[in-house]
Protein backbone atom coordinates (compact mmCIF):
# COMPACT_ATOMS: atom_id res chain seq x y z
CA UNK A 1 0.00 0.00 0.00
CA UNK A 2 2.98 2.82 0.98
CA UNK A 3 4.45 1.78 -2.25
CA UNK A 4 1.18 2.69 -4.34
CA UNK A 5 0.65 5.39 -2.46
CA UNK A 6 4.18 6.97 -3.47
CA UNK A 7 3.43 6.14 -7.03
CA UNK A 8 -0.53 7.87 -6.96
CA UNK A 9 1.91 11.19 -5.55
CA UNK A 10 4.32 10.58 -8.42
CA UNK A 11 1.54 10.74 -11.22
CA UNK A 12 -0.12 13.88 -9.32
CA UNK A 13 2.90 15.72 -9.76
CA UNK A 14 3.57 14.59 -13.08
CA UNK A 15 0.37 15.43 -14.00
CA UNK A 16 0.62 19.12 -12.36
CA UNK A 17 3.50 19.35 -14.66
CA UNK A 18 1.64 18.47 -17.45
CA UNK A 19 -1.90 19.96 -17.26
CA UNK A 20 0.75 23.46 -16.57
CA UNK A 21 2.42 23.29 -20.06
CA UNK A 22 -0.65 22.87 -21.47
CA UNK A 23 -1.79 26.14 -23.66
CA UNK A 24 -5.43 27.09 -23.16
CA UNK A 25 -8.03 28.23 -25.93
CA UNK A 26 -8.87 26.88 -28.93
CA UNK A 27 -6.52 26.20 -32.24
CA UNK A 28 -3.05 26.12 -30.66
CA UNK A 29 -2.80 22.41 -30.85
CA UNK A 30 -3.35 22.58 -35.08
CA UNK A 31 -5.88 19.85 -35.98
CA UNK A 32 -5.25 17.25 -32.60
CA UNK A 33 -8.48 17.17 -30.47
CA UNK A 34 -7.66 18.36 -26.62
CA UNK A 35 -8.45 14.93 -25.90
CA UNK A 36 -5.28 13.99 -28.10
CA UNK A 37 -3.25 16.81 -26.80
CA UNK A 38 -3.80 15.10 -22.94
CA UNK A 39 -3.30 11.74 -24.15
CA UNK A 40 0.18 12.96 -25.89
CA UNK A 41 1.26 14.82 -22.88
CA UNK A 42 0.55 11.51 -20.93
CA UNK A 43 2.94 9.73 -23.29
CA UNK A 44 5.46 12.49 -23.40
CA UNK A 45 5.11 12.41 -19.51
CA UNK A 46 6.28 8.80 -19.55
CA UNK A 47 2.53 7.97 -17.66
CA UNK A 48 1.85 5.32 -20.62
CA UNK A 49 3.12 2.64 -19.64
CA UNK A 50 2.02 2.45 -15.46
CA UNK A 51 -0.80 1.04 -15.03
CA UNK A 52 -2.78 3.68 -14.43
CA UNK A 53 -2.34 5.73 -17.77
CA UNK A 54 -2.66 2.21 -19.23
CA UNK A 55 -6.17 1.91 -17.63
CA UNK A 56 -6.80 5.43 -19.23
CA UNK A 57 -6.44 4.78 -22.95
CA UNK A 58 -7.94 1.32 -22.08
CA UNK A 59 -11.04 2.80 -20.88
CA UNK A 60 -10.69 5.38 -23.90
CA UNK A 61 -11.11 2.63 -26.44
CA UNK A 62 -13.90 0.72 -24.46
CA UNK A 63 -16.15 3.60 -24.01
CA UNK A 64 -16.35 3.59 -27.95
CA UNK A 65 -16.52 -0.07 -28.32
CA UNK A 66 -19.19 -0.56 -25.50
CA UNK A 67 -21.32 2.33 -25.57
CA UNK A 68 -24.80 2.24 -23.84
CA UNK A 69 -27.66 3.28 -26.28
CA UNK A 70 -29.92 6.66 -25.58
CA UNK A 71 -32.58 8.34 -27.16
CA UNK A 72 -32.59 11.78 -28.33
CA UNK A 73 -32.96 13.99 -26.30
CA UNK A 74 -31.33 13.20 -23.45
CA UNK A 75 -29.59 13.92 -20.12
CA UNK A 76 -27.99 12.58 -17.34
CA UNK A 77 -26.27 13.68 -13.92
CA UNK A 78 -23.30 11.11 -13.18
CA UNK A 79 -20.06 11.43 -11.11
CA UNK A 80 -16.69 10.28 -12.07
CA UNK A 81 -14.23 9.75 -9.51
CA UNK A 82 -10.26 10.19 -8.35
CA UNK A 83 -10.17 6.55 -7.60
CA UNK A 84 -9.86 4.93 -11.02
CA UNK A 85 -10.02 6.23 -15.01
CA UNK A 86 -13.15 6.32 -15.93
CA UNK A 87 -15.58 7.56 -19.49
CA UNK A 88 -18.57 7.27 -20.28
CA UNK A 89 -20.22 5.95 -24.26
CA UNK A 90 -23.35 7.08 -25.23
CA UNK A 91 -24.48 5.67 -28.48
CA UNK A 92 -27.56 7.35 -30.15
CA UNK A 93 -29.24 7.42 -33.64
CA UNK A 94 -28.98 11.08 -35.49
CA UNK A 95 -30.97 12.17 -39.09
CA UNK A 96 -28.95 14.49 -41.83
CA UNK A 97 -31.16 17.55 -41.15
CA UNK A 98 -30.61 17.42 -37.35
CA UNK A 99 -28.91 19.98 -35.45
CA UNK A 100 -26.97 17.75 -32.19
CA UNK A 101 -26.71 20.11 -29.60
CA UNK A 102 -24.60 18.46 -26.82
CA UNK A 103 -23.18 20.82 -23.74
CA UNK A 104 -21.77 19.68 -20.19
CA UNK A 105 -22.12 21.62 -16.80
CA UNK A 106 -19.52 20.56 -14.31
CA UNK A 107 -19.02 20.71 -10.37
CA UNK A 108 -16.32 21.95 -9.68
CA UNK A 109 -16.27 23.95 -12.59
CA UNK A 110 -12.24 24.39 -12.18
CA UNK A 111 -9.70 21.69 -11.82
CA UNK A 112 -12.00 18.94 -13.41
CA UNK A 113 -11.52 18.56 -16.67
CA UNK A 114 -13.67 16.47 -19.31
CA UNK A 115 -13.57 16.45 -23.06
CA UNK A 116 -16.23 15.48 -24.74
CA UNK A 117 -16.09 13.66 -28.20
CA UNK A 118 -18.55 12.91 -30.82
CA UNK A 119 -17.78 10.17 -33.07
CA UNK A 120 -19.28 8.62 -36.07
CA UNK A 121 -20.32 4.43 -34.73
CA UNK A 122 -18.38 1.94 -36.81
CA UNK A 123 -20.36 -0.14 -39.27
CA UNK A 124 -18.92 -3.25 -40.00
CA UNK A 125 -14.98 -3.76 -40.16
CA UNK A 126 -14.57 0.03 -39.76
CA UNK A 127 -13.50 2.34 -36.86
CA UNK A 128 -15.43 5.11 -35.33
CA UNK A 129 -15.01 8.52 -37.30
CA UNK A 130 -14.15 11.41 -34.67
CA UNK A 131 -16.40 13.95 -35.82
CA UNK A 132 -15.90 16.88 -33.28
CA UNK A 133 -15.21 18.00 -29.98
CA UNK A 134 -15.65 20.68 -27.30
CA UNK A 135 -13.59 22.78 -26.60
CA UNK A 136 -12.17 23.03 -22.72
CA UNK A 137 -13.15 26.55 -22.12
CA UNK A 138 -17.17 25.69 -23.54
CA UNK A 139 -17.60 22.16 -22.81
CA UNK A 140 -20.13 22.32 -26.02
CA UNK A 141 -20.49 20.71 -29.07
CA UNK A 142 -23.02 22.20 -32.35
CA UNK A 143 -23.07 19.87 -34.96
CA UNK A 144 -25.33 19.71 -37.82
CA UNK A 145 -25.56 15.82 -38.96
CA UNK A 146 -24.89 15.30 -42.76
CA UNK A 147 -25.29 11.48 -43.15
CA UNK A 148 -28.26 9.64 -41.26
CA UNK A 149 -26.29 6.98 -38.88
CA UNK A 150 -25.57 6.43 -35.38
CA UNK A 151 -23.22 8.52 -33.55
CA UNK A 152 -21.18 7.85 -30.42
CA UNK A 153 -20.67 10.75 -27.42
CA UNK A 154 -17.83 10.25 -25.63
CA UNK A 155 -17.05 11.63 -21.67
CA UNK A 156 -13.57 11.18 -20.36
CA UNK A 157 -12.02 13.15 -17.32
CA UNK A 158 -8.35 13.82 -16.73
CA UNK A 159 -6.49 11.15 -14.62
CA UNK A 160 -6.82 11.46 -11.13
CA UNK A 161 -9.60 14.20 -11.08
CA UNK A 162 -13.23 14.00 -9.14
CA UNK A 163 -16.57 15.79 -10.11
CA UNK A 164 -20.00 15.48 -11.28
CA UNK A 165 -21.40 16.09 -14.30
CA UNK A 166 -24.57 16.68 -16.39
CA UNK A 167 -24.91 16.39 -19.86
CA UNK A 168 -27.85 17.27 -21.99
CA UNK A 169 -27.82 15.69 -25.97
CA UNK A 170 -30.62 17.39 -27.78
CA UNK A 171 -31.29 17.44 -31.62
CA UNK A 172 -33.37 19.66 -33.26
CA UNK A 173 -33.96 21.05 -37.05
CA UNK A 174 -30.55 22.66 -38.76
CA UNK A 175 -32.75 25.00 -40.78
CA UNK A 176 -35.41 27.54 -39.79
CA UNK A 177 -38.89 26.83 -40.12
CA UNK A 178 -39.93 28.74 -43.68
CA UNK A 179 -43.03 29.85 -43.41
CA UNK A 180 -44.61 32.63 -40.67
CA UNK A 181 -47.67 31.17 -39.81
CA UNK A 182 -49.26 30.65 -36.04
CA UNK A 183 -48.90 26.89 -35.05
CA UNK A 184 -46.87 23.91 -35.56
CA UNK A 185 -48.72 21.27 -37.22
CA UNK A 186 -48.65 22.21 -41.23
CA UNK A 187 -46.78 19.75 -42.88
CA UNK A 188 -49.58 17.25 -44.07
CA UNK A 189 -47.83 15.83 -47.06
CA UNK A 190 -44.43 13.92 -47.00
CA UNK A 191 -41.58 12.75 -48.71
CA UNK A 192 -42.04 9.83 -50.93
CA UNK A 193 -45.62 9.90 -51.57
CA UNK A 194 -47.28 9.23 -54.79
CA UNK A 195 -48.15 11.77 -57.91
CA UNK A 196 -50.05 11.29 -61.00
CA UNK A 197 -51.13 8.17 -60.28
CA UNK A 198 -47.92 6.41 -58.07
CA UNK A 199 -45.83 7.53 -61.66
CA UNK A 200 -43.71 9.95 -59.48
CA UNK A 201 -42.70 10.09 -55.95
CA UNK A 202 -43.01 13.58 -54.13
CA UNK A 203 -39.66 15.28 -53.70
CA UNK A 204 -39.93 16.99 -50.54
CA UNK A 205 -42.64 18.19 -48.26
CA UNK A 206 -46.17 20.07 -48.46
CA UNK A 207 -46.93 23.01 -45.40
CA UNK A 208 -49.97 24.25 -45.38
CA UNK A 209 -51.45 28.06 -44.52
CA UNK A 210 -53.67 30.14 -45.23
CA UNK A 211 -52.88 32.27 -48.75
CA UNK A 212 -50.60 35.15 -48.78
CA UNK A 213 -48.71 33.88 -45.41
CA UNK A 214 -45.46 34.91 -45.65
CA UNK A 215 -42.71 32.56 -46.71
CA UNK A 216 -39.11 32.71 -45.03
CA UNK A 217 -35.47 31.93 -45.48
CA UNK A 218 -34.76 28.71 -43.44
CA UNK A 219 -31.26 29.92 -43.86
CA UNK A 220 -28.57 32.60 -44.64
CA UNK A 221 -27.86 32.04 -48.63
CA UNK A 222 -28.24 33.32 -52.40
CA UNK A 223 -31.05 33.52 -53.97
CA UNK A 224 -29.79 31.36 -57.35
CA UNK A 225 -33.27 31.52 -59.74
CA UNK A 226 -36.53 33.40 -59.30
CA UNK A 227 -39.36 31.79 -62.10
CA UNK A 228 -42.14 30.06 -62.98
CA UNK A 229 -42.82 26.37 -64.25
CA UNK A 230 -45.74 24.75 -64.99
CA UNK A 231 -45.19 21.97 -62.20
CA UNK A 232 -43.64 24.50 -59.33
CA UNK A 233 -45.68 27.73 -60.33
CA UNK A 234 -43.82 30.66 -58.86
CA UNK A 235 -40.62 28.63 -57.43
CA UNK A 236 -37.31 30.10 -55.68
CA UNK A 237 -34.41 28.76 -55.10
CA UNK A 238 -31.56 29.69 -52.40
CA UNK A 239 -27.79 28.15 -52.13
CA UNK A 240 -27.60 27.72 -48.58
CA UNK A 241 -24.38 29.08 -47.11
CA UNK A 242 -21.44 27.00 -46.35
CA UNK A 243 -23.81 24.06 -46.87
CA UNK A 244 -23.42 21.27 -50.09
CA UNK A 245 -27.33 21.72 -50.65
CA UNK A 246 -29.76 24.06 -52.12
CA UNK A 247 -33.44 24.74 -51.19
CA UNK A 248 -36.28 25.10 -53.55
CA UNK A 249 -39.79 27.10 -52.56
CA UNK A 250 -42.79 26.46 -55.30
CA UNK A 251 -46.50 27.28 -55.34
CA UNK A 252 -45.75 30.67 -54.23
CA UNK A 253 -48.41 33.27 -55.03
CA UNK A 254 -45.74 36.54 -55.12
CA UNK A 255 -42.28 36.32 -55.26
CA UNK A 256 -40.46 39.11 -53.17
CA UNK A 257 -36.84 38.56 -54.21
CA UNK A 258 -34.64 38.42 -57.35
CA UNK A 259 -31.76 36.18 -59.00
CA UNK A 260 -28.40 36.65 -57.09
CA UNK A 261 -29.83 38.44 -53.69
CA UNK A 262 -28.36 37.60 -50.71
CA UNK A 263 -30.70 36.67 -47.88
CA UNK A 264 -30.61 36.05 -43.94
CA UNK A 265 -32.29 33.41 -42.70
CA UNK A 266 -36.00 34.94 -41.59
CA UNK A 267 -36.31 37.05 -44.62
CA UNK A 268 -39.34 36.91 -46.46
CA UNK A 269 -38.96 35.55 -49.85
CA UNK A 270 -42.54 35.40 -50.99
CA UNK A 271 -46.09 34.91 -50.43
CA UNK A 272 -47.53 31.60 -50.19
CA UNK A 273 -50.45 30.12 -52.77
CA UNK A 274 -51.28 27.54 -55.34
CA UNK A 275 -49.42 28.50 -58.23
CA UNK A 276 -48.66 25.30 -61.30
CA UNK A 277 -49.66 22.42 -60.66
CA UNK A 278 -50.99 22.93 -56.71
CA UNK A 279 -53.80 25.51 -58.59
CA UNK A 280 -56.64 22.71 -57.58
CA UNK A 281 -55.34 22.45 -53.83
CA UNK A 282 -55.42 24.27 -51.02
CA UNK A 283 -52.50 27.33 -50.72
CA UNK A 284 -49.33 25.52 -49.62
CA UNK A 285 -45.83 25.56 -49.72
CA UNK A 286 -43.64 22.60 -51.62
CA UNK A 287 -40.35 23.03 -49.57
CA UNK A 288 -37.57 20.58 -50.97
CA UNK A 289 -34.12 20.09 -50.54
CA UNK A 290 -31.15 19.30 -53.41
CA UNK A 291 -27.70 18.14 -53.52
CA UNK A 292 -25.51 17.64 -56.28
CA UNK A 293 -27.11 13.78 -56.29
CA UNK A 294 -30.30 14.91 -56.26
CA UNK A 295 -33.64 15.50 -54.03
CA UNK A 296 -33.17 14.51 -49.85
CA UNK A 297 -36.12 14.15 -47.56
CA UNK A 298 -36.19 17.59 -45.85
CA UNK A 299 -38.64 17.12 -42.72
CA UNK A 300 -35.54 16.30 -40.19
CA UNK A 301 -34.08 20.00 -41.80
CA UNK A 302 -36.95 21.87 -40.61
CA UNK A 303 -40.05 19.62 -38.88
CA UNK A 304 -40.04 21.57 -35.32
CA UNK A 305 -39.66 19.02 -32.28
CA UNK A 306 -40.15 18.31 -28.69
CA UNK A 307 -36.14 19.05 -27.63
CA UNK A 308 -36.68 18.79 -23.56
CA UNK A 309 -35.02 15.74 -22.39
CA UNK A 310 -37.13 14.07 -19.04
CA UNK A 311 -36.20 16.10 -15.83
CA UNK A 312 -34.48 13.36 -13.79
CA UNK A 313 -36.51 11.69 -11.13
CA UNK A 314 -34.29 9.50 -9.90
CA UNK A 315 -32.46 10.24 -6.92
CA UNK A 316 -28.91 11.58 -7.10
CA UNK A 317 -27.36 10.80 -3.81
CA UNK A 318 -26.62 7.34 -4.98
CA UNK A 319 -24.73 8.77 -7.55
CA UNK A 320 -21.31 7.78 -7.81
CA UNK A 321 -22.02 5.01 -4.84
CA UNK A 322 -21.96 1.81 -4.01
CA UNK A 323 -25.42 0.56 -3.95
CA UNK A 324 -27.32 -3.53 -4.21
CA UNK A 325 -30.25 -4.31 -6.34
CA UNK A 326 -33.74 -5.08 -3.67
CA UNK A 327 -36.23 -5.39 -7.09
CA UNK A 328 -34.94 -8.38 -8.79
CA UNK A 329 -37.56 -7.91 -11.43
CA UNK A 330 -36.07 -4.58 -12.11
CA UNK A 331 -33.60 -5.72 -14.87
CA UNK A 332 -30.90 -4.28 -16.24
CA UNK A 333 -31.09 -2.81 -20.28
CA UNK A 334 -28.84 -1.36 -22.29
CA UNK A 335 -30.92 1.82 -22.91
CA UNK A 336 -33.25 3.59 -20.47
CA UNK A 337 -36.35 1.79 -21.54
CA UNK A 338 -38.00 -1.34 -20.91
CA UNK A 339 -40.01 -1.30 -23.82
CA UNK A 340 -37.29 -2.87 -26.64
CA UNK A 341 -34.49 -3.81 -25.17
CA UNK A 342 -33.68 -7.46 -23.74
CA UNK A 343 -32.51 -7.18 -19.94
CA UNK A 344 -30.45 -9.02 -17.86
CA UNK A 345 -31.87 -9.92 -14.36
CA UNK A 346 -29.50 -10.33 -11.17
CA UNK A 347 -30.27 -11.73 -8.25
CA UNK A 348 -31.17 -9.34 -4.43
CA UNK A 349 -28.56 -7.98 -3.10
CA UNK A 350 -26.25 -7.64 -6.04
CA UNK A 351 -23.68 -4.88 -5.83
CA UNK A 352 -23.33 -2.00 -8.48
CA UNK A 353 -21.86 1.08 -8.66
CA UNK A 354 -24.29 3.95 -9.40
CA UNK A 355 -22.98 5.94 -12.26
CA UNK A 356 -24.88 8.24 -13.58
CA UNK A 357 -29.03 8.93 -13.21
CA UNK A 358 -30.83 9.88 -16.28
CA UNK A 359 -35.14 10.52 -16.05
CA UNK A 360 -36.08 7.66 -13.82
CA UNK A 361 -33.26 5.11 -14.43
CA UNK A 362 -29.64 4.31 -13.22
CA UNK A 363 -26.79 3.93 -15.03
CA UNK A 364 -24.80 1.74 -13.02
CA UNK A 365 -21.92 -1.48 -13.82
CA UNK A 366 -21.72 -4.95 -12.22
CA UNK A 367 -19.17 -6.21 -10.18
CA UNK A 368 -17.86 -7.99 -13.77
CA UNK A 369 -17.73 -4.38 -14.95
CA UNK A 370 -20.96 -4.78 -17.69
CA UNK A 371 -22.57 -1.44 -17.45
CA UNK A 372 -26.54 -0.76 -18.17
CA UNK A 373 -29.59 0.77 -16.60
CA UNK A 374 -32.05 -0.22 -13.85
CA UNK A 375 -35.31 1.48 -12.82
CA UNK A 376 -34.27 3.57 -9.58
CA UNK A 377 -37.07 1.63 -7.30
CA UNK A 378 -34.58 -1.63 -8.05
CA UNK A 379 -31.77 -0.11 -6.09
CA UNK A 380 -31.36 1.13 -2.22
CA UNK A 381 -28.19 2.40 -0.98
CA UNK A 382 -26.13 -0.06 1.47
CA UNK A 383 -26.38 1.60 4.49
CA UNK A 384 -26.33 -1.62 6.95
CA UNK A 385 -25.15 -5.07 6.14
CA UNK A 386 -27.18 -8.04 4.89
CA UNK A 387 -25.71 -9.92 7.39
CA UNK A 388 -22.36 -10.94 9.22
CA UNK A 389 -21.12 -14.35 8.70
CA UNK A 390 -17.77 -15.55 11.09
CA UNK A 391 -15.06 -17.08 9.52
CA UNK A 392 -13.95 -20.57 9.94
CA UNK A 393 -10.46 -20.42 8.26
CA UNK A 394 -8.45 -17.99 7.29
CA UNK A 395 -9.53 -16.12 3.81
CA UNK A 396 -8.03 -13.97 1.38
CA UNK A 397 -10.05 -10.98 0.59
CA UNK A 398 -10.31 -9.86 -3.23
CA UNK A 399 -10.24 -6.82 -4.88
CA UNK A 400 -13.30 -8.44 -7.08
CA UNK A 401 -15.21 -11.13 -7.48
CA UNK A 402 -12.18 -13.23 -9.26
CA UNK A 403 -9.91 -15.71 -7.37
CA UNK A 404 -7.54 -14.35 -10.25
CA UNK A 405 -7.70 -10.93 -8.92
CA UNK A 406 -5.54 -8.79 -6.39
CA UNK A 407 -5.69 -9.60 -3.12
CA UNK A 408 -6.19 -7.16 -0.67
CA UNK A 409 -5.17 -8.70 2.37
CA UNK A 410 -6.28 -12.03 4.37
CA UNK A 411 -8.98 -12.36 6.83
CA UNK A 412 -7.71 -14.31 9.77
CA UNK A 413 -9.69 -17.74 11.30
CA UNK A 414 -12.65 -16.33 13.98
CA UNK A 415 -13.40 -12.72 12.49
CA UNK A 416 -16.63 -11.62 12.13
CA UNK A 417 -17.10 -10.08 8.42
CA UNK A 418 -20.49 -7.79 7.45
CA UNK A 419 -21.94 -9.12 3.94
CA UNK A 420 -22.79 -6.29 2.02
CA UNK A 421 -24.12 -8.22 -1.18
CA UNK A 422 -23.31 -11.22 -3.16
CA UNK A 423 -22.37 -11.83 -6.83
CA UNK A 424 -21.54 -15.12 -8.70
CA UNK A 425 -19.98 -17.51 -6.08
CA UNK A 426 -18.51 -14.19 -4.29
CA UNK A 427 -19.46 -12.29 -0.86
CA UNK A 428 -18.85 -8.52 -0.85
CA UNK A 429 -17.67 -7.99 2.66
CA UNK A 430 -16.39 -5.53 5.05
CA UNK A 431 -13.87 -6.49 7.84
CA UNK A 432 -13.44 -5.26 10.94
CA UNK A 433 -10.38 -2.51 10.03
CA UNK A 434 -13.02 -1.15 7.57
CA UNK A 435 -11.49 -2.97 4.41
CA UNK A 436 -13.91 -3.92 1.87
CA UNK A 437 -13.48 -6.81 -0.68
CA UNK A 438 -14.61 -10.08 -2.28
CA UNK A 439 -14.33 -13.55 -0.49
CA UNK A 440 -15.75 -17.09 -2.08
CA UNK A 441 -18.47 -18.31 -1.04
Amino acid sequence: MPQQSSIAVLISLLLVVLIACKASGPGLFGKKTPHEQYADGLINAGLRSTALGKSWFTIAEQSLAFPLTITVPYKETGYFSADRPAAAGLHFKALRGQKLSITLEKKPTTNFAVYIDLWKAPEGTNQPKHIAAADTTTNSIQYEVNESSHYIVRLQPELLSSGEYTITITAGPALAYPIKAPGKDHIKSLWGADRDGGARKHEGIDIFAARRTPVLAAADGRVTRVNETSIGGKVIWIRVKDRDYTLYYAHLDSQLVSDGQTVKIGDTLGLLGNTGNARNTSPHLHFGIYTLSGPIDPIAFVKPVENKPDNISASTKLIGKLARVTNVSSGIYNEPRSTTAEAIFVSANTPVVVEAATSSWYKISLPNGKRGFIRHTGLSEIDRPVRTFLLKTTVPLFDKPDTLAPKKTSIPTGETVSILGNFANHYLVRTRENITGWITK
